[in-house]
């Protein structure tokens, strides 16, 4: 590649402003310390949820911030793994000797981590961001075992989706009735939404079509060399018209018309590594049981979801599901759901023990419903040696105890919006 044409690049995207307001990630302050160790750095998640932001933030506080480039960019797309020596002569003319490099969308260059390996080895730091959780975990995994961290950003939280409004609400501890009551509007805001930070700015639809026609054919289709398109669309419709909703890849296979289960299962991974959902399993102390029975499937954003033209919003309590599940999903918590002779949403597995049992329900105020949700969530408990659990509602809160098989058990009820925002209280 011409070195003259790629400086030139360089320095284009060297123009790039921080957007205002910038939103500061939660993942910030944990990664400040790691600029300052040997390891690369990796900030992986689905396109246009703020990697480059939260890569250009980190750059702006450190002592070398010159060598960046973004590989999303169709200027680049001649780039091969050779031209990376060219890119670095590039560095070295325009900006001087310097020991940090920043690659932004890095899986789009065959052969990366080869690259990546070397200027670790020369005692190089080295930050990348991507879209493709297959393909970083298996070139790290070959190419750099123990030499990186990664870090996994999602679209806004709902914690950031109020500094992102209003930030002055995160600094009040005891909230009186009209701080409630805007922070209960702002939910309702996010639920609709979503959390993708350049949407929020303005609100058009179009942008979230965009995004979505992107991510499958850019990090999908094209990536996994698909050749017919209907089938993994169809695929992608009945998995968000169903969110939150069990499935079987045997079940998809009848509904999209393809031959085998296994394509269902290697689609299904496809869109998982694109960030785009992700699947959970029932829980069995059996491995072979889990892989056996149905999963569930959530959405990276409800937003998003939305936008597309889901009917997602038919269903209050699937959304809040599915917004729950992205938040145990934030704190890396390893997530299964219960289903014996009654069900639970999620259960929260630690090592070899279940340490949270949580059911999530729109409203409770119907008697049928209420006894559903207690008695799923109360077989959770005790199956799993539970003295406490949870039912996340949109606004409802109270204290529950319920004898259950001999065993006293409690169960606390707690809107959503408080849930997400536990710094704060009434």
């Amino acid at each position: 590649m011409d070195k003259q044409y790629l400086m030139q690049i360089i320095l284009d995207q060297k123009k790039v402003p921080l957007p205002h307001p910038l939103i500061e990630r939660w993942q910030y302050d944990q990664m400040l310390p790691l600029l300052n160790n040997n390891q690369v750095i990796v900030i992986s998640g689905i396109r246009r949820c703020g990697k480059s932001i939260l890569l250009h933030t980190l750059r702006s506080k450190a002592r070398e911030g010159d060598y960046y480039i973004n590989f999303d960019d169709d200027r680049l797309v001649p780039f091969t793994l050779a031209d990376f020596d060219i890119l670095l002569e590039a560095f070295i003319e325009l900006f001087g000797v310097q020991n940090t490099f920043y690659f932004d969308e890095i899986q789009n260059i065959t052969g990366w981590e080869r690259f990546v390996r070397r200027l670790h080895n020369a005692q190089k730091k080295v930050l990348v961001t991507g879209s493709n959780a297959k393909l970083l975990s298996a070139e790290l995994g070959t190419h750099l075992t123990g030499r990186h961290i990664t870090v996994n950003l999602f679209p806004y939280s709902f914690h950031e989706y109020i500094q992102f409004r209003d930030p002055s609400l995160l600094s009040i501890k005891h909230l009186d009735s009209t701080e409630i009551a805007l922070i209960k509007k702002y939910f309702s805001e996010f639920k609709q939404l979503g959390g993708f930070p350049e949407y929020l700015l303005n609100e058009q639809k179009q942008y979230l079509h965009q995004l979505y026609e992107s991510i499958l054919y850019k990090d999908i289709i094209v990536r996994n060399k698909i050749t017919s398109e209907k089938p993994i669309k169809e695929l992608v419709y009945y998995l968000a018209s169903n969110n939150c909703k069990e499935f079987t890849y045997n079940s998809l296979r009848k509904l999209i018309g393809v031959a085998s289960a296994n394509t269902v299962s290697d689609y299904c991974h496809y869109l998982e590594s694109s960030f785009l959902c992700f699947s959970i399993n029932r829980f069995s102390y059996s491995l072979k049981e889990q892989i056996h029975h149905a999963k569930k499937i959530y959405f990276i954003d409800q937003g998003l979801v939305e936008a597309l033209g889901f009917k997602f919003s038919e269903n209050h309590g699937r959304i809040l599901e599915n917004i729950v599940f992205l938040e145990l999903k934030r704190q890396n918590k390893e997530i299964y759901f219960h289903k014996l002779t009654r069900e639970c949403d999620f259960i929260i597995r630690e090592g070899y023990n279940i340490s949270a049992a949580i059911q999530v329900c729109a409203s409770l105020k119907n008697p049928d419903t209420r006894q559903r949700e207690i008695n799923g969530l109360l077989e959770a408990m005790a199956n799993y040696n539970l003295d406490q659990g949870f039912i996340i509602t949109e606004d409802e809160s109270e204290q529950i105890e319920e004898t259950y098989k001999s065993n006293h058990f409690k169960i606390e009820v707690i809107p959503c919006w408080q849930w997400l925002n536990p710094s704060s209280s009434t």
